[in-house]
């Protein structure tokens, strides 16, 4: 079904699948695919590509992604036929607190700027990832990413763009605007841009691994760029953060098993979406038809107010995490799905209750698959860069409350509710590694993902190219739709009280995202790149006999 043929004189994608018997990396610059391909084509694996390009995707995508940033990843083990989680999302500082904020007299959560910022996860990801499953070092994978910092790359169309509408907010720091707007203006499309100071941050984590990173000279300029700013991030924030293995959690879709990251994230609600969805025949409804979009409309309204009221660290909050996976929970909280758009949500009580972003899917040869996704959270993140590294901060610390008692509230040496997700899927001898980023887009696009597979059929780079809705909103009856839908079908769902904005053709606005299939009956590997962003699903050259 993941692989079905599809007739050339009735096409609606717009790209083939990748199929190989060999690697493949989908990724959302060709530079850093390639990056990834080159690796698996010098003896290292799907998780060696993963990190080698995602190094390079944060110097080609700094308006993403970036070391500044953290990272979750799922990793599948072909040996052990298990499935790894890996959280590397930083924490706040022990010192930013909500009575710290309050004395300076702030009273919401800074958005942008040092009292944003949390300790970045990434590298801290990375080491995790190599150490656990990779063969190759820091030295070899990182090597891609520190000769294009040095000699410079062409900057890709929607990079571009997003730059350029980053201009004045990257100007108001001096690091950064030295960093990011060398001669005084965002590089335009295929313009060259060298970013010598990330070459060197990577060249202190060749020589020192993560302590190269979290100790030393990085972390003392990201500290002391914290004091010059008024921040508390210290040393010790630095060097004693941990990422952490975490075990995936996961729902049942028609046959299916369809897997998250436990929460902090919010890959939670993809799977409560998708229980809400499974109580309707959507195959029979259509794809993309009037009853169909409606039911997971509703579904993602009620699936995000359980989320954004109960989804924390789970070292803080007790989550009820398989209270909201329950079948039975699910089809009481469906009973509210009514024939009209429902434009006030609450939370449900579930038993047991006590930026962008880029994303990046590689498998190998053996099976061994990964869904790596990072991000600085806001597109460029904080607008704070440490003096001479080249990177930028994340500002995940946005997404922390100030409401004292909630489960997500500030607090020292705590995660964040985070919107950054990979996924899993698996079926017999199928597994697909996916993903697709865009803040709060990133669940209900997962469950849409999953449905265009699962009930219509779809194969896995149709599944991707398919339009789809969004709503960023947590209220109201708002909802952005790509124009590629039916206009029938658009007027109405506006009938059922949905108040539609429609964006054109492939809109960044329904995020991006990559996919790798594993036929493992057939040892065969597929490939699938959205067309909503510059990149590519790249497959390895057969190694010399």
């Amino acid at each position: 079904m993941l692989t079905a043929d599809v007739d050339a004189q009735e096409r609606t994608q717009g790209r083939s699948m990748v199929i190989t018997k060999h690697g493949i990396v989908a990724a959302e610059s060709p530079l850093a695919a390639q990056a990834g391909v080159t690796i698996l084509s010098g003896g290292g694996n799907a998780i060696d590509a993963a990190v080698a390009t995602n190094a390079v995707m944060g110097l080609v995508s700094p308006t993403g992604n970036g070391i500044g940033g953290d990272l979750f990843a799922l990793v599948y083990d072909a040996k052990t036929k298990k499935l790894y989680g890996l959280n590397a999302s930083g924490w706040a500082p022990s010192k930013l607190t909500i009575d710290f904020l309050k004395a300076k007299g702030i009273t919401e959560m800074p958005q942008r700027g040092i009292h944003s910022v949390t300790v970045p996860g990434t590298v801290e990801g990375w080491t995790k990832l190599l150490e656990r499953f990779g063969r190759l070092k820091f030295p070899a994978v990182l090597a891609p990413a520190i000769r294009y910092a040095e000699e410079g790359f062409p900057v890709p169309e929607l990079v571009a763009g997003g730059w350029r509408a980053s201009e004045r907010f990257l100007g108001q720091n001096e690091n950064s605007k030295k960093t990011f707007l060398p001669s005084g203006a965002a590089p335009k499309t295929g313009e060259i841009f060298r970013n010598p100071d990330l070459a060197w941050t990577l060249k202190q984590i060749v020589a020192s691994g993560r302590e190269g990173y979290y100790r030393g000279e990085v972390a003392r300029r990201i500290v002391a760029e914290s004091e010059k700013l008024g921040g508390v991030m210290a040393l010790d924030d630095l060097a004693e953060f941990q990422a952490e293995w975490v075990e995936p959690i996961s729902t049942t879709y028609r046959g299916w098993t369809v897997y998250e990251i436990p929460p902090n994230g919010q890959g939670i609600a993809a799977l409560v979406m998708l229980n809400l969805m499974e109580n309707y025949p959507l195959g029979e409804y259509g794809h993309n038809t009037v009853r169909s979009l409606h039911v997971m409309i509703e579904s993602k309204k009620l699936a995000y107010a359980d989320m954004l009221r109960y989804v924390a660290d789970q070292r803080y909050a007790n989550v009820p995490v398989e209270g909201m996976l329950s079948k039975d929970y699910a089809k009481q909280r469906g009973e509210l799905i009514t024939n009209q758009a429902n434009c006030k949500v609450d939370a449900g009580t579930p038993p047991g209750h006590g930026g962008d972003t880029i994303f990046l899917a590689t498998v190998d040869a053996e099976g061994n698959m990964v869904a790596l996704i990072q991000s600085n959270y806001s597109g460029f993140g904080s607008g704070v860069v440490g003096d001479g590294l080249g990177f930028m901060l994340q500002n995940r610390g946005a997404l922390f409350t100030m409401e004292a008692g909630h489960p997500n509230a500030l607090a020292g040496r705590k995660r964040p509710l985070h919107t950054i997700i990979p996924a899993f899927m698996e079926k017999g001898d199928t597994r697909v590694a996916f993903g697709i980023m865009g803040g709060w887009n990133q669940s209900q696009a997962h469950a849409q993902y999953v449905s265009n597979v699962v009930d219509h059929g779809l194969n896995v780079q149709a599944a991707m190219e398919a339009p789809r809705f969004t709503k960023a909103t947590f209220e109201g009856c708002d909802v952005e739709m790509e124009d590629r839908i039916a206009g029938e079908v658009l007027q109405a769902l506006r009938e059922k009280g949905h108040q539609i904005r429609l964006r054109r053709g492939f809109s960044g606005n329904f995020g991006g995202g990559q996919a790798v299939l594993r036929d493992f009956a057939a040892g065969v590997n597929y490939g699938a790149s959205d067309p909503r962003k510059d990149g590519a699903a790249i497959p390895q050259p057969p190694p010399d006999k």
